[in-house]
């Protein structure tokens, strides 16, 4: 069969919120004709204002010269009606995330524009098969996912419906790139890629605050400043609004049939009704004066050192890094296979909790505290420590007077599998491998828009590959064998690949570009 040439110069742009704002104006920048449609005829008038204000913004701002932005405003005209948008190349839908009113709506484009219109929804969450199915032709339906502000986020998710003709995602590809947006190629699951894989951050850090392990606070301060991400996930829910992100937890849930990976939390289910959803409303997980997040000061760590600590020799790495946080402290080791009875017990467990690596070293639970050494300790922005249910309150101090010694800030959490760091990560890092081993996007594409659509410092793939695939491995193991949740079991594509000694990133050999050749 022959595929369809499609030549885009001309868009209508169903919806004028927020969403289709921001698609008219980086298609008009684009030098591509548009059309704003919107049911409420003041809407599509108070949209090209806006576009109107945007362009003199970027004109003073020296990004536009007066004739570039005169210019863009003059390709944006408003269409009465779904019929003035017959002659439209490709129409982008960005209205209300429901099935049927989306449905019903490409059923009246169908009947309006040519038979070469592409037609495609904006939706982040629901079946563009679904949407297609309305469609006397669904091959020309596809997904194109954009993030808000669009502007300023720079990827958009190209989705292939079950019946799209791959040259409609092509096309959409090539005009991603016109519009200066880098384009992912996903596959129509719940989620698609960036929703897909941002479950993670957001439901593992509900599960640990949920579990009593830390609070708001101390959870973002450990993956902002230990695991190296911008936002921690409740400033990240905040940003986002709960009225938004949770009923998206909730839909990808069931949409993946009660996945455990995926479970949304009673935490975010009570602050939504209780009205609590964010930065927009002034109160969530933090309260904003005048926009401005209001934190509270952290303590001062004790000040009182252990006089003698031993260490776990279960992680040379983690034991050495230990070490060396005593020697400039100061502070004596207790080298003895057996600990003295007077020593702070130290241990460094990947994905058990410290009750665990205590009793499977046979130490006494009173004296032990645990450091999470997944992240350089040396060198380090905050470190974590975490005690057993038997620790003492001078065991405790003690531990995080050592690892505060040489000026760190360190977070101190009761006990849990695999930390915060380690659990949040891995759990990022192994929906991120399931979304490869699914194939609903390539590696690259993966990694491409987890880092441009969540700010991320790795794409998940990357991130694995940095930690070491086969510690990943670990902590999800331990975790899954403590707690027997299936929600920690291993993705076999990180399994596979961390005993092979592979990259996360690099698809099965035989899929390889000239792997047949490569053979010969």
């Amino acid at each position: 069969m022959n595929s369809p040439h499609f030549n885009i110069e001309t868009i209508g742009i169903v919806g004028t919120g927020a969403m289709g704002r921001g698609i008219a104006q980086i298609a008009a920048l684009a030098g591509l004709t548009v059309r704003l449609f919107d049911t409420n005829p003041q809407a599509i008038d108070a949209a090209r204002s806006y576009l109107g204000d945007t362009f003199a913004k970027l004109t003073a701002k020296g990004k536009l010269n007066d004739i570039e932005g005169r210019t863009a405003l003059e390709r944006v005209t408003g269409a009465p009606s779904i019929e003035s948008l017959a002659d439209s190349d490709l129409v982008v839908e960005a209205i209300v995330e429901n099935l049927e009113v989306k449905r019903k709506l490409f059923r009246d484009l169908e009947a309006v524009v040519s038979g070469l219109c592409i037609l495609v929804s904006n939706t982040s969450s629901l079946s563009i098969t679904a949407i297609a199915a309305a469609c006397n032709d669904p091959s020309r339906v596809a997904g194109y996912h954009f993030f808000n502000p669009v502007p300023l986020m720079k990827v958009v998710e190209v989705i292939d419906g079950l019946r799209t003709n791959p040259a409609v995602g092509d096309a959409l590809m090539d005009l991603a790139r016109r519009m200066g947006h880098t384009p992912v190629r996903a596959k129509d699951m719940p989620g698609f890629i960036v929703n897909h894989a941002g479950r993670g951050m957001n439901t593992e850090g509900l599960r640990v605050v949920s579990e009593g392990v830390a609070n708001f606070v101390e959870i973002d301060r450990i993956m902002r400043e230990q695991a190296g991400f911008r936002l921690g996930p409740f400033e990240l829910l905040d940003l986002t609004a709960l009225d938004v992100s949770h009923p998206v937890m909730e839909s990808i849930y069931h949409q993946f049939y009660e996945e455990p990976r995926f479970t949304p939390s009673p935490v975010t289910g009570v602050r939504l009704a209780g009205g609590l959803i964010g930065r927009k409303a002034g109160e969530g997980f933090y309260c904003y004066v005048d926009g401005k997040q209001q934190v509270p000061e952290e303590a001062p760590a004790p000040s009182a050192l252990p006089q003698r600590v031993w260490v776990s020799r279960s992680h040379p790495e983690a034991r050495e890094a230990v070490l060396q946080i005593l020697a400039k402290a100061n502070v004596t080791l207790d080298d003895g296979a057996h600990a003295a009875a007077d020593s702070l017990l130290v241990v460094t467990p990947f994905g058990l909790d410290a009750t665990s690596a205590a009793v499977e070293e046979g130490l006494d639970a009173s004296r032990v505290v645990a450091v999470d050494a997944l992240f350089p300790l040396v060198g380090a922005q905050r470190r974590t420590v975490m005690t057993t249910p038997a620790t003492t309150r001078e065991a405790r101090d003690a531990g995080h007077a050592l690892f505060a010694s040489d000026g760190v800030p360190v977070t101190v959490i009761r006990d849990s599998t695999g930390f915060v760091a380690q659990r949040v990560v891995a759990t990022i890092v192994n929906i991120g491998c399931d979304i490869a081993q699914q194939q609903i996007a390539s590696p690259q594409d993966i990694d491409l828009a987890v880092t441009l659509g969540l700010g991320y410092p790795r794409g998940p793939l990357a991130l694995g590959d940095a930690l070491g695939a086969k510690t990943i491995l670990t902590i999800l193991q331990n975790i899954h064998r403590v707690l027997g949740d299936p929600r920690y079991r291993p993705s076999p594509w990180l399994a596979r690949r961390a005993q092979l000694g592979l990259s996360l990133a690099q698809p099965d050999a035989a899929d390889a570009p000239n792997a047949a050749g490569a053979a010969q």
